[in-house]
């Protein structure tokens, strides 16, 4: 019978053994990197364009539950959070730093499943890990990713652009993650009454990936550029469309209207809200993590976007004093309000 491996105690390492494991086989592929991590500082060098730099803060118990969320998912997720506030910006990322604190009851093993996701997350958006810092907690696992990246100036979007009668886009689908979280959650009640009983994720694949393994929008800042459209102002939905929408028209000023039977919905997001008795354009409006991306662009753009079949047309921009609106399938118009994810006043858990 083969004897289990022992896990390995991260006292056995050390802070800086523990660094010099999850950073020995780095390779920079950038040439504004100068100097990744092994020094004090790294050293980046970008003539002539403007940097833009993002940070997000992952916490055990708040925005991800291990007992679901695979550590290698985790890894990934964590990075791509980052890299689709860098491309709602219009910007392509270069550079991170990750800094965890992790507790005792991880083993080495465990923080290296945690970086394959986050090296894998580099090597697909072709970005170089440059550095960040490792401590003790004492209350399980916390995540912090800094990203940085770069664009000419005149590439730049800002959310402050959006101008009365833009048209309101957003791509891909809307609702899955947070109808992949409530699966999630379902089978882990399941599960703590019966650990013996598997769970029943038949079918749903598309909506656990959209919460376990989001993508971001690399390919339609791309795309946009190849159709010679630059948009006026620019998002990421994280928090929900409901709230984005928000962010956005307050930025510039304006309101908007948004369709609600424009707004695109996945067929497995709609069959499992069914299940569960939820309205689907809830998880849409309000559900976030959907890493999509909501931009508006002038009208005179409209027959060329609306032939792209990974981005929706769901509004215009209207005047600041005509509010910010859901008009109904039925005509009705509803004030939007920001029910979407709160991290001061929310958990997930």
């Amino acid at each position: 019978m083969q004897e289990t491996k022992k896990p390995t105690l991260l006292s056995e390492l050390g802070e800086f053994g523990l660094i010099n494991r999850l950073t020995e086989k780095i390779k920079l592929k950038n040439t504004s990197t100068l100097k990744g991590v092994g020094d004090d500082a790294a050293v980046l060098y970008y003539p002539e364009k403007k940097i833009v730099v993002t940070t997000d803060l992952l916490t055990e118990g708040i925005h991800f539950n291990l007992m679901y969320v695979p550590l290698k998912h985790l890894g990934y997720k964590a990075v791509v959070v980052n890299l689709s506030d860098v491309y709602a910006m219009n910007a392509t990322p270069r550079q991170i730093t990750v800094s965890i604190a992790i507790s005792s009851k991880f083993s080495l093993e465990a923080v290296e499943e945690l970086y394959s996701g986050i090296h894998l997350a580099c090597e697909k958006y072709g970005v170089d890990l440059i550095g960040g810092d490792t401590t003790s907690s004492l209350t399980g696992l916390t995540i912090s990713i800094t990203a940085i990246g770069e664009a000419n100036e005149n590439e730049l979007v800002y959310r402050s652009g959006a101008q009365v009668n833009d048209l309101l886009c957003v791509s891909g689908d809307l609702g899955g993650a947070y109808m992949g979280l409530q699966l999630l959650e379902r089978e882990n009640q399941v599960f703590k009454v019966n650990p013996n009983q598997k769970p029943q994720f038949e079918g749903y694949d598309y909506i656990l990936e959209r919460q376990l393994k989001p993508e971001a929008r690399a390919d339609i800042k791309a795309l946009l550029k190849t159709l010679n459209i630059k948009p006026t102002a620019m998002i990421d939905i994280s928090d929900g469309l409901s709230s984005e929408a928000l962010h956005l028209c307050n930025a510039s000023k304006v309101g908007c209207s948004i369709y609600e039977e424009k707004i695109p919905l996945d067929k497995q997001t709609k069959d499992f809200a069914e299940e569960l008795n939820i309205n689907p354009l809830v998880a849409a409006l309000n559900g976030g993590e959907d890493y999509e991306l909501l931009f508006t662009v002038p009208l005179a753009s409209f027959d060329v976007i609306k032939k792209e079949f990974d981005i929706t047309i769901i509004g215009h921009i209207t005047a600041e004093s005509e509010g910010t609106n859901l008009i109904t399938s039925g005509g009705s118009v509803i004030p939007l309000q920001a029910q979407g994810w709160n991290p001061l006043m929310n958990s997930e858990y």
